[in-house]
Order: C-alpha cells, then sequence, then structure tokens
C-alpha cells in the first residue's frame, strides 16, 4: 500500500498542475468563463465544469477502480478509495478577475485522509501533503507557525451562505475582542494551505464541503497542526465545521469560533 499511495501521490500533483493550467487559460480569457450562480453568492462557470472533466478523466484513467467525487458533478462517497475534488475553488475570487484561486485534490483511503494537492496556478505554487510522510510547498517543507498567544495571532475566518450571517459576525466580534486579526480571502482550500505553511495561524468556517478542506487537512496535520476530525462529524456528505491551527492556537480560535 505504501508503493500505491506514493504512485497517487505523485499522480496528484500531476494532475493537479494540469488543472491549473486550463484554468489559467480560461482566466486569461474572462469572454470564455461562461458565468452563472447556483444560489446566492454562489458561482458557477464553465471552467468549472470543464477542470472537473478534465481532472475526473485522468483519475479515472490513472485509477480505474477508485471512486471520484467532484463539487459540481457529484459520485462516489465510497471512503475505501475516494478522490475529492474541488476543480476550482475561490470560483467568486476567479469569475471576477481576482487572482486567488485553486484546484484541490484529495484521496482518502479507509476513512483517512492520506494525500492532498492544491495548486495555485496564479502564483505557480503546489502544495503537496502525504499522510506520515511529508508536506511541501514546491518541494520545500511546509511548517505551522510559531505564534503562541492568540492577542498576536493572524487567523482567517471563512464563510458560508448555508449559515445565517450572524453566525458569522459573532465568531468575528469574538475573534477581535480576543485580541487576533482575522482575514476571508475567499478560498478556504488556500486559506488552510497557509496554515500548513505558516502563513496564518488557524482557519476555521462553521461550514464548509469536504472538497474545499479534505486536500488541506492532510497538510496541516503534517506540518505539525492540528484539525478537527472533518469526517467523523459526517463532513463527507453534508459538510461540517472545520478547524485548524497551529498547536497554541487552536484551542482559543475554536473557542473564538463555537467549535470548543
Amino acid at each position: 500500500m505504501t508503493d500505491e499511495i506514493a504512485r497517487k501521490t505523485l499522480a496528484a500533483a500531476a494532475i493537479a498542475r494540469a488543472a491549473g493550467d486550463l484554468q489559467r487559460k480560461f482566466f486569461a480569457d474572462r469572454a470564455s468563463i461562461g458565468m452563472t450562480f447556483k444560489g446566492p453568492q454562489d458561482y458557477l462557470t464553465a471552467a468549472d465544469g470543464a477542470v472537473e472533466k478534465l481532472v475526473m478523466g485522468m483519475i479515472r484513467e490513472a485509477f480505474p477502480a477508485d471512486g471520484v467525487l467532484g463539487e459540481e458533478t457529484g459520485g462516489s462517497k465510497d471512503t475505501r478509495a475516494l478522490w475529492v475534488i474541488d476543480p476550482i475553488d475561490g470560483t467568486a475570487n476567479f469569475a471576477t478577475g481576482i487572482a486567488h484561486f485553486c484546484i484541490s485534490i484529495a484521496y482518502v483511503h479507509e476513512g483517512r485522509e492520506e494525500i492532498g494537492a492544491i495548486y495555485d496556478p496564479m502564483r505557480d505554487e503546489l502544495f503537496l501533503a502525504r499522510r506520515g510522510a511529508f508536506a511541501t510547498c514546491n518541494g520545500r517543507p511546509m511548517k505551522v507557525s510559531a505564534t503562541t498567544e492568540f492577542a498576536r495571532a493572524q487567523v482567517e475566518l471563512g464563510w458560508s451562505s448555508r449559515r445565517p450571517i450572524r453566525s458569522y459576525t459573532e465568531i468575528v466580534e469574538r475573534t477581535v475582542a480576543a485580541g487576533a486579526s482575522f482575514r476571508r480571502a475567499g478560498s478556504g482550500a488556500l486559506g488552510i494551505a497557509y496554515v500548513a505553511d505558516g502563513r496564518s495561524d488557524g482557519y476555521a468556517e462553521i461550514h464548509i464541503n469536504s472538497w474545499d478542506c479534505l486536500a488541506g487537512i492532510v497538510m496541516v496535520r503534517e506540518a505539525g497542526g492540528r484539525t478537527n476530525d472533518f469526517l467523523g462529524a459526517g463532513g463527507l456528505d453534508e459538510g461540517a465545521p472545520i478547524l485548524c491551527g497551529n498547536p497554541t492556537i487552536y484551542e482559543p480560535l475554536g473557542k473564538a469560533a463555537g467549535l470548543l
């Protein structure tokens, strides 16, 4: 199994880069994006479908026995051997010309997150992690931040239209009252990858879908951070809260977010 996971890790990296190349081409030709909406502030573009088709096709060709779950087209939810894909995380940014988005690919085996690949094509940054082995950005080892005081922390607070806005503003109020600073950049996958790379001290969101966070979860854990048990909370099927951070910031952030 170790050799198989290693092979799939290399494949995830190559597929993520191929998907990022396609994202970059669509982004350069704004007229080709074809923007629509799935709901309030829930963007959908022609690029989402095209990228997901590419990624699913490459995975199914390389690993025909595995299941694949994509944000746009659905698929298997059998976690014995499952790839989980967000073709463009940060679609609102992508659709409106803001260069902060990515492809997110996770591999789950026997109900456990094994591989995470997140590629930011506009910065040419490949975040890659394998459970029990490594977490890297463009081959450089990642490590969570060393911040020890919540009053000096920089955290990202994701927002979901599936929850009342008051739930979000209350988290912001508690976080700021505790002395931390917050941001919201519009890509949960990159936000979590940034925790793994020490660029943020933590990330919290009261509802997030599996394709937005599973890849980043592997990265944070392998970079020395903490995360909640997203899959154990039923996150694959319905989405769930996500909480991650360096070992010191995790608990105060969780309390501010109402997740601990």
